[in-house]
């Protein structure tokens, strides 16, 4: 059973054919990411696969009752705007101060509620816009390129947390991203999208796929097997440093 259905679907923004002829779907616990060039319409899938932007032809099917989640590119707080986490994470809804503090536990921001969203460094921002997007218990979490302006290892120590969530709370995962050996090696397939699905399949598949490598060269073939090397024998000690290194900055 897929949690969403896409089926020709085409969207167009003004004059302009964003997405023509897609067809995607993802099951219960699925880790499944979007890759393309810039303006390969990445976040306009998304965004239409959610309802936020109308389809222009096709059809999308949501399983009845879908709980969301939804984290977005990074966001631009206004430096003068005071605003707490625990504010920011009861907007719309208020939330139990019980389970924002499981949200933030959850995803690594324990103890950030009183601080100002200001203040905040890259790497735990993001992280406090995935509590928010946690407390709706979502089914399925979309995340667009979420780790936008962190370092490449804050990212990777991301990815990880995104792992970690679907494996203990059971919930799908959409990301759209443009990390590709970090982000290819943490999904079970991957759709290469240019207005169009390109290719898709696992990892390894797509990698080696000639339209793939058309738009991104051969080089993350490697990278993808440097990082699940490293990934599956250096995972505990990475993710600590990972996580201290990120806050750092």
């Amino acid at each position: 059973m897929s949690l969403i259905e896409a089926r020709g679907l085409a969207v167009r923004l003004g004059a302009q054919t964003v997405l023509s002829g897609v067809d995607f779907d993802i099951s219960p616990r699925e880790i499944v990411t979007v890759v393309g060039p810039n303006g390969s319409g990445k976040s306009t899938l998304l965004r239409a696969l959610i309802g936020a932007v109308p389809i222009s032809a096709g059809r999308v099917t949501r399983a009845q009752g879908l709980r969301l989640g939804y984290v977005p590119q990074k966001l631009q707080i206004d430096p003068t705007l005071p605003m707490t986490a625990r504010r920011f994470l009861n907007l719309p809804v208020r939330a139990t101060p019980r389970k924002t503090a499981a949200a933030l536990e959850r995803t690594g921001a324990a103890g950030l509620e009183a601080r100002q969203l200001a203040d905040l460094s890259g790497g735990q921002l993001q992280r406090v816009v995935l509590a928010r997007a946690l407390l709706a218990d979502p089914q399925i979490l979309l995340l667009d390129e979420p780790t936008q302006g962190l370092d490449q290892l804050g990212s990777a120590a991301f990815y990880r947390l995104i792992e970690d969530i679907r494996t203990d709370l059971g919930c799908a995962i959409l990301m759209v991203s443009h990390e590709l050996h970090v982000v290819m090696s943490a999904s079970d397939r991957v759709i290469c999208l240019n207005g169009h699905v390109c290719c898709h399949g696992t990892p390894e598949v797509v990698a080696s796929a000639p339209e793939y490598r058309a738009l991104f060269g051969s080089g993350t073939q490697g990278a993808l097997a440097l990082y699940r090397h490293e990934h599956s024998h250096r995972h505990d000690h990475d993710h600590d440093h990972n996580h201290s290194h990120e806050e750092a900055h």
